[in-house]
């Protein structure tokens, strides 16, 4: 499998590109509008074209590059079946595994963080990879005080999805905000302070609803324009109006 990790530092947002080197097939998980000409290069220099992009979720926190991807580089959309979105292309479920070239990607209906949220599990040579969008974060879990959030039902979905997992399974969140990189399913259980320990639901569920966090900023604008997949609605400010725009490129 070919893999890279790449970053945006506003959102602090990882997108994770898989490759098929048998076939070059690609795709992106949670690509971001920033960082459109980023990945362009990026699979340029690695002599790939991409095929896919594949979304965990209806993001708040930043504007999704799939839409711009698209129009680009002719790339498919790819994202839960139940969001019923008409912009993507591709509807994932779980049971129903995700081929790019040879890799079978497995999605995992994970809600809580959002109602319709999908992990995504992919098996190599070298091990397990859980792509755990913002379910699960090195040593937090996404929020659950919109999009349909849920704090017992992400407290399920962690430990019925990811915590039945292998310990050594490596765990790639869409987020981390202190510059770490990957952690293991193991290491979640030992050491992420809102679950060790067993911490029981019941306490997962009053910590949650006592996490007092501030009303995200993107949030009005971003979740209006990823149900069209990242294409701007025209009442988005215009500095972001002006990243979604599809120049001469490509």
């Amino acid at each position: 499998m070919i893999f890279r990790q790449l970053f945006e530092p506003e959102s602090f947002t990882y997108t994770y590109l898989l490759g098929c080197p048998q076939t070059g097939e690609t795709v992106l998980i949670d690509p971001v509008v920033e960082t459109v000409n980023r990945d362009i290069e990026v699979l340029h220099e690695m002599g790939l074209k991409l095929t896919y992009t594949l979304e965990t979720h209806v993001h708040a926190d930043h504007v999704s590059g799939a839409f711009k991807l698209k129009a680009i580089t002719d790339s498919k959309i790819a994202g839960a079946a139940m969001d019923d979105l008409p912009c993507r292309d591709i509807g994932v479920r779980e049971g129903e595994a995700f081929r790019v070239g040879t890799l079978e990607i497995h999605p995992l209906f994970t809600p809580g963080h959002t109602d319709t949220h999908h992990a995504f599990l992919l098996h190599s040579p070298s091990g397990a990879w859980l792509f755990t969008g913002d379910a699960l974060l090195i040593d937090a879990c996404g929020r659950t005080d919109f999009q349909m959030g849920d704090a017992a039902t992400l407290y399920r979905s962690i430990h019925d999805k990811f915590f039945s997992l292998p310990n050594e399974t490596l765990v790639y969140p869409a987020h981390d905000y202190d510059g770490r990189f990957v952690s293991t399913v193991g290491q979640e259980k030992a050491r992420n302070p809102r679950l060790k320990d067993n911490r029981s639901e019941e306490d997962f569920v009053e910590l949650m609803n006592k996490l007092d966090l501030p009303y995200p900023k993107k949030l009005d604008f971003s979740v209006p324009a990823n149900e069209l997949c990242g294409r701007c609605p025209e009442t988005l400010p215009p500095g972001v109006q002006a990243l979604c725009n599809v120049h001469d490129q490509g």
